[in-house]
């Protein structure tokens, strides 16, 4: 039996089957007890395999994705008036757009919720099964200027071109050369009508020309991402100013007792 059950995890090594590999005798254990047909017991083991794969690939997917801490839209405070309204959030968070191929902007002052917005949907995309990454603007142009230089911001500059959703934080908060902005649009070219992008920015798309100092690459741009986009404009008071945290603890006579 020990020497059967060896032999049993080196050919699941060989199939990659991690699962039985790792649980072999646990499984054929509870196979004793439970008494189960042959065609179950198949069963069984394949669909613990299938669901410890794509427990691995969530995982591995999640990890890449570079979500920021607070990125569950479960956690969404309704209360913020910034213009978006349950129903709104609900059709976002079902991602028929990204099967479409659309994209979203959330245009809007700092504080409104752009960032939470944007992670939070790269978080639904990765439950969903899809890649998808969530990145600064600056973080962006380091790994474009990285990437002629080292394999690793290469290799992950490479798994941005063939990801299914593709979120930018605040974009054109700051000038760009010439060169960066040239990469940036081919990016986003590379990526148009193949995946999604989603973009955060606290400027106008008629702000954009005076970032880049190039009024075509932006209107090539612009037309790029505004074919098929929703364009969600966000307002009100910064979220982070008015729940400002402090290190001070409150008298008794400023609390008023």
């Amino acid at each position: 039996m020990e020497r059967a059950t060896t032999t049993l995890r080196q050919y699941a090594d060989a199939l990659q089957l991690t699962n039985l590999k790792n649980h072999a005798e646990s499984l054929i254990h509870q196979a004793q007890l439970d008494k189960p047909s042959y065609l179950e017991f198949i069963l069984n083991l394949l669909s613990k395999e299938v669901e410890k794969r794509r427990e691995t690939d969530y995982q591995r997917r999640f990890s890449m994705a570079g979500l920021p801490k607070n990125h569950d839209l479960d956690y969404y405070n309704f209360n913020l008036s910034n213009g978006m309204s349950k129903s709104e959030l609900k059709q976002l968070r079902e991602l028929v757009w990204l099967e479409q191929n659309f994209n979203v902007i959330f245009m809007g002052p700092s504080g409104t919720g752009k960032t939470f917005m944007a992670s939070g949907l790269v978080y639904e995309a990765l439950k969903q099964g899809y890649k998808a990454y969530f990145v600064s603007m600056e973080e962006l142009l380091n790994l474009i200027r990285l990437k002629e230089m080292t394999s690793t911001a290469l290799g992950k500059y490479n798994r941005l071109l063939r990801t299914h959703l593709l979120a930018i934080d605040d974009i054109m908060m700051f000038p760009m050369k010439k060169h960066e902005a040239l990469a940036f649009f081919n990016l986003i070219d590379h990526l148009h009508e193949k995946s999604s992008v989603i973009i955060t920015t606290n400027k106008s798309p008629k702000q954009w020309a005076e970032t880049l100092e190039d009024p075509v690459l932006s209107t090539a741009l612009l037309d790029r991402l505004l074919y098929r986009c929703e364009v969600v404009k966000l307002k009100g008071d910064s979220y982070r100013m008015e729940n400002r945290e402090t290190i001070f603890k409150k008298t008794e006579n400023e609390n008023g007792t």
